[in-house]
């Protein structure tokens, strides 16, 4: 039986290697796949920029997905110049026509002075926490770092918040923020999920808080214990953030949000239930459409009933805020692709989803060619009596 150091001269002998002088130059001319098949903690420590990062062990079954077309040129590292050999070596039984091998691996790369890429990488707990999300090639270390470091705002903390809430916080956004006046009844405990019995009474923002940290600590909530008005929608913004959930129950707060959002280019993953149906869209400024190009203006209250006023299934919240916030991951992730210029709609008692193409109106009053409304609209008519969050 042939030896470790004498597998290791036959794989050489079989595959290309390159040093690190010639490596560089590959990677300005040919623009291969750089490949790190080195164990976590070696990445950690420092990396070539623009590599991908597959542990060896790991190589067979997550290759494909990171590289599909086997022509692709494709440029192996390890720290010393023998993993990537063996690695080699298996992406060529695999059918990939033209592999590399770094001749010295990482540890001559960065000996020559090359660039190095620090990163502050997940701590122990984390990686066992989001050890799901890592596993997928579209997320990642790399994401979920990304997810860690996002900021999004929730709308209320009702029937939508409460899922999106919860979802966003377990998948690990970093930081939440809520927007919510009212206080916990008990008419709120068959759909808002977020909340407690033992909180009947408590702020909306603040019940949240402590459920949402006590499911994820790594996730600071910011609450706003107060309705979204022009007075205060500049002050909120100004705080930073990535993304808007919209769970508002009112029209008011809807408009509100849309015409803030077109003009701080954030996009608005919109959701709305009633009774037994449901639906999701993104709003994204210069991508689709917006809420106004859907409903220039509000309709009259009277055909504008909330769930208060209507009902709604318990469940129901639960299936569109959770899209909500998958939509929201994929916005903060930059993955997928999110439901800009698609309205999603949901019936529970079909079961049936549809989806609905939305296109945007050039003569939008807010992000069209020539929009008439530059400043906040307070549609005071709509106001009148305090609507719950959905």
């Amino acid at each position: 039986m042939p030896t470790y150091r004498e597998m290791l001269q036959q794989a050489r002998a079989e595959i290309s290697e390159v040093d690190a002088s010639r490596a560089r130059e590959l990677i300005a001319d040919v623009e291969p796949l750089l490949l790190d098949v080195r164990e976590q903690d070696e990445w950690d420590e420092g990396h070539i920029p623009g590599a991908v990062h597959i542990p060896r062990g790991h190589l067979e079954s997550r290759i494909e997905r990171a590289a599909p077309d086997r022509e692709q040129p494709v440029l192996i590292y390890c720290a010393a110049g023998n993993r990537s050999v063996f690695a080699a070596k298996t992406l060529e039984e695999l059918g990939y026509e033209d592999v590399t091998s770094l001749a010295g691996g990482f540890t001559d790369w960065k000996r020559n002075g090359f660039p190095v890429e620090l990163n502050a990488g997940l701590e122990t707990p984390q990686r066992a926490r989001y050890s799901r999300h890592l596993l997928i090639p579209e997320v990642g270390e790399q994401g979920q770092l990304k997810l860690l470091d996002s900021k999004i705002l929730l709308i209320g903390a009702g029937g939508l918040g409460s899922p999106a809430s919860l979802y966003l916080a377990a998948a690990g956004v970093g930081r939440l923020g809520i927007v919510d006046a009212d206080v916990v009844d008990e008419s709120n405990l068959q759909r808002q999920i977020v909340h407690s019995t033992e909180r009947l009474g408590d702020a909306k923002v603040e019940s949240a808080k402590r459920t949402i940290e006590a499911l994820n600590p790594d996730v600071e909530v910011v609450p706003y214990k107060e309705r979204l008005t022009s007075e205060n929608v500049e002050r909120i913004l100004a705080d930073g953030w990535d993304v808007l959930v919209d769970g508002a129950d009112n029209f008011p707060t809807r408009y509100l949000v849309n015409d803030a959002a077109v003009w701080h280019d954030l996009p608005v993953v919109h959701g709305s239930i009633y009774r037994f149906e449901g639906q999701v869209t993104v709003f994204k400024p210069g991508a689709g459409p917006c809420y106004r190009c859907l409903f220039p203006t509000p309709p009259p209250p009277e055909l504008a009933p909330s769930c208060a006023e209507g009902g709604v299934l318990g469940v129901l919240p639960g299936v569109i805020g959770s899209l909500q916030a998958s939509e929201a991951l994929k916005l903060a992730l930059g993955i997928g692709e999110p439901l800009i210029g698609r309205l999603l709609l949901f019936d529970a008692l079909s079961a049936e989803f549809n989806e609905v193409k939305l296109r945007r109106d050039p003569d939008c009053p807010v992000c069209g060619e020539h929009p008439t409304i530059t400043d906040y609209v307070d549609y005071v008519e709509f106001c009148a009596g305090t609507r719950e969050p959905a």
